[in-house]
């Protein structure tokens, strides 16, 4: 199903109701929704090699097939070149989607780097190096964690534009300071 700025395909506005359906994945989303609170989420994406459109479509189909996941709306994907240190590699595709969630932010990761493992991404190479697929958990609710493999929001966040774009887009707007190159990094 294909979501855009909150509005799911086939319907014309956020507030419409879905119609209902048998959709066993749907019924199980629809559960874990009433029996644990949803936690808004927000994934960055990102893909330089290989069919990179294809490749972020398909993991965003992944994780909206979750059935403890619901993904409310994906931002435009845009060409931007590498950052950080390897930046002798091919241009990148980035966005990044909003969505609902009843996984805890560990599970949420977990999630995440096992569907990037499922389209071989592989860590051998150099941080920073080429890879088929990236899913990086930007933020999740307005938690501030910092635990081993783990910090929300995002440590780098505030010096990519290539997230911050796409997070506005999405309708993300900074509460606080450490959000934006020009303020101190989130702690």
């Amino acid at each position: 199903m294909s979501r855009r700025n909150g509005v799911a395909a086939g319907r014309a506005s956020t507030s419409e109701k879905r119609a209902a359906r048998a959709d066993p994945a749907y019924a199980r989303k629809a559960a874990a929704r009433i029996m644990i609170p949803a936690m808004r989420a927000y994934v960055g994406l990102g893909s330089n090699l290989g069919a990179r459109e294809r490749t972020l479509r398909a993991a965003i189909a992944t994780l909206d097939a979750h059935p403890a996941v619901e993904v409310n709306a994906v931002s435009t994907l845009r060409e931007t070149d590498p950052v950080g240190p390897v930046t002798d590699q091919p241009r990148f595709l980035n966005g990044a989607v909003a969505l609902e969630t009843s996984l805890s932010a560990r599970a949420l990761l977990e999630l995440l780097l096992a569907i990037e493992a499922d389209f071989g991404r592989t860590r051998d190479g150099p941080s920073g190096g080429p890879r088929t697929l990236d899913l990086d958990l930007l933020l999740y609710g307005d938690e501030r964690i910092d635990e081993p493999g783990l910090q929300v929001p995002h440590p780098r966040l505030h010096e990519r534009v290539f997230v911050l774009e796409p997070l506005a887009e999405l309708g993300w707007t900074p509460r606080g300071r450490g959000y934006t190159a020009f303020d101190e990094p989130p702690r």
